[in-house]
């Protein structure tokens, strides 16, 4: 039998995110470049004989059926017809609706764990395809590479963006992703562009100003760091980040943050925590 394995679920940034046009069928045609950061979830997943996926951390207000991290198990058992099952528990560090890209990595991390546990032996670009199924952005995070994205979010080219210091802000509130896209003062007219042309002072996140007409307390934050440094909302929010040339300074500004306000500070990354530790497993 397999010994346990736990691997990392880490947070992406959308280092820009430029809305480009709309679909018939309703979802929004982007542009975006993620990048990971090293601070994220902890995963712990032990192997059982009996097939069964039972997730031991509660969370509150989502059962567990319909938590992407059973979802993303059962997925793997019935494609891959696998007997096994998992007992699976996580050191929850990220908030939910952030922006942050939490509950995409949770299900990431968790096809690509049990992959290894399993012995499922399936590659990383189907275990991908299959993730999509689960939310957009899960694929990035199986593939474990900063990309820039495009199309719904689903077609990739690795990219390689400066591996700066951010520190994000979480505004006490959470964003619902669905009536952002729904909105009708959302800009959805930015030109598409070439990667190569997107240079680093054009970045801007199209969904700010639409996100900060209806949750003050993000524009709030957002005014606040930038005061010390670039700031940018990271996906539909309600993260806020900014970024630093070093971990001092990101610090530094942190120690002045409001009290109520939770923060951390993390170094962007091009690979993924969770292929580095997959790496030094081998």
């Amino acid at each position: 039998m397999a010994t346990p394995l736990s691997l990392p679920a880490p947070a992406k940034l959308n280092l820009f995110l430029f809305i480009t046009g709309r679909r018939p069928d309703g979802y929004h045609e982007l542009q975006t470049l993620f990048q990971f950061v090293d601070f994220g979830d902890e995963l712990h997943f032990t192997p059982r004989e009996d097939g069964a996926i039972r997730l031991l951390t509660e969370f509150e207000g989502v059962p567990a059926e319909s938590n992407l991290i059973v979802k993303a198990a059962r997925l793997l058992k019935e494609k891959t017809g696998c007997p096994l099952g998992a007992d699976i528990r996580i050191d929850k560090r990220l908030p939910m609706g952030g922006g942050l890209g939490g509950g995409s990595s949770n299900a990431a991390t968790t096809l690509v764990g049990l992959n290894r546990l399993w012995g499922c032996d399936i590659s990383l670009d189907t275990l991908a395809q299959w993730g999509l199924t689960l939310g957009a952005d899960v694929p990035i995070f199986v593939r474990g590479k900063a990309a820039f994205a495009e199309g719904v979010g689903e077609i990739f080219t690795d990219a390689n963006p400066p591996e700066s210091w951010y520190l994000v802000v979480v505004p006490p509130v959470s964003v619902n992703t669905g009536l952002v896209f729904q909105a009708d003062d959302l800009k959805r007219d930015t030109p598409k562009r070439p990667i190569a042309e997107i240079q680093p002072a054009d970045w801007a996140n199209d969904c700010e100003p639409t996100v900060f007409k209806h949750y003050g307390v993000i524009e709030k934050v957002f005014s606040w760091l930038l005061e010390y440094a670039p700031a940018r909302m990271t996906g539909t929010g309600c993260c806020v980040f900014a970024r630093f040339d070093s971990q001092v300074a990101a610090v530094a500004t942190q120690s002045l943050l409001p009290p109520q306000w939770q923060s951390f500070v993390a170094k962007g990354v091009n690979r993924s925590p969770l292929h580095e530790r997959l790496a030094v497993c081998d």
